[in-house]
């Protein structure tokens, strides 16, 4: 019998950041945790503008150590609750 070919294996993570979430699903991040600090600096952010140029997003990230990813999520979902609250009156 020829060697049965063995099964997938997700690639080598060295930090164990992410994690198989389910069968045939992609690898994903563990959620988020931002500080108080964080959020008190994002949160304050958003009231002086809910959207970012690039370059304030890389600052803003680097102040707080973040990933530019990691702000530009947080900011995504803020507008998405925000729009839902004023619709909601």
């Amino acid at each position: 019998l020829p060697p049965r070919p063995e099964p997938e294996k997700p690639p080598a993570v060295p930090n164990g950041d992410l994690r198989l979430g389910g069968k045939g699903k992609k690898l994903r991040k563990p959620r988020t945790i931002y500080s108080s600090l964080q959020l008190q600096a994002l949160n304050q952010r958003f009231q002086q503008t809910q959207y970012l140029a690039l370059p304030e997003r890389a600052e803003l990230a680097a102040q707080l150590g973040l990933t530019q990813t990691q702000v530009k999520i947080w900011f995504q979902n803020k507008r998405s609750k925000y729009k839902k609250i004023m619709k909601q009156g």
